[in-house]
């Protein structure tokens, strides 16, 4: 029996893993069409929006279905959330506004089994299919499968990034690049120099370390290409009100330009 996480397998297998951040969707059909169109992993956001946890269960159990991994962020510290999130089915937990090694080491020590952590065990596990089997091997099995995900948000975040990805147990470095940017007094102004280097050091971190980092906040082509150069494997790609907008806008301009 093994935990089916494809965001995982595409980081192990040295390719890009790519994520759509879902707040506006919430039916579990967006889990199969994200499949379709490309995406490893949905960022299920509770940190900003209206989602329910109640959603987050229902997308994660369509997302194991669908072959995409379902990926559940929660407000920073609210680890009774995320575990009930990972008893209800997500594949892992992005935990947002982790500053310290510190602060690292409680979220694995929260949301992982013993040995490893510990959590607390609630019974069948949906990772597994609800399927019986001897607790040391579920256990094991969705430890080794889970995604742990740490989001560093500031410039106190990125100059303890080498401490950080140093915690056994974290799997994934994932800057928020609009927060960081307003931490670093300069909002808004993602390809600045100053953030370029703030990715550069954590990819070297996450190198020494033989962890992934990840990003967050860049949508562009331009941005996308330049921080996958400095290291980013874990890649979100937009959300879904941006995709919207975008392409409903593209149409109706294309529209609006038809002559009578």
């Amino acid at each position: 029996m093994e935990f089916r996480n494809p965001a995982k397998a595409r980081l192990r297998a040295g390719e890009l893993a790519l994520g759509i951040g879902l707040r506006q969707c919430r039916t579990v059909d967006i889990a199969p069409a994200m499949a379709t169109a490309g995406m490893d992993w949905l960022f299920i956001d509770l940190e900003h929006g209206t989602l329910t946890l109640d959603d987050a269960m229902q997308l994660s159990i369509a997302g194991n279905s669908a072959g995409v991994s379902p990926l559940v962020r929660v407000p920073y510290g609210q680890y009774d959330m995320a575990t009930r999130a990972l008893d209800g089915g997500a594949a892992g937990i992005i935990m947002p506004h982790i500053d310290t090694a510190e602060e690292a080491r409680v979220m694995v020590d929260r949301l992982r089994y013993p040995p490893a952590g510990h959590r607390s065990v609630a019974g069948l596990m949906p990772q597994l299919d609800f399927k019986p089997m001897p607790l040391a091997d579920a256990a094991r099995i969705v430890n080794d499968g889970l995604l742990l995900v740490a989001m560093l948000e500031t410039p106190k975040a990125i100059a303890n990034a080498e401490a950080i990805a140093a915690v056994e147990g974290i799997d994934v470095l994932l800057i928020g690049t609009n927060d960081l940017t307003m931490e670093m007094g300069i909002p808004g102004q993602l390809m600045h120099d100053d953030v370029k280097a703030a990715y550069a050091a954590a990819g070297k971190a996450c190198a020494r370390h033989s962890k992934w980092l990840g990003m967050g906040g860049v949508y562009s082509d331009e941005g996308i290409a330049a921080y996958a150069a400095l290291g980013s494997r874990f890649i979100l790609t937009g959300s879904d009100l941006s995709f919207l907008l975008a392409s409903v806008s593209a149409r109706s301009k294309a529209v609006r330009a038809l002559k009578a």
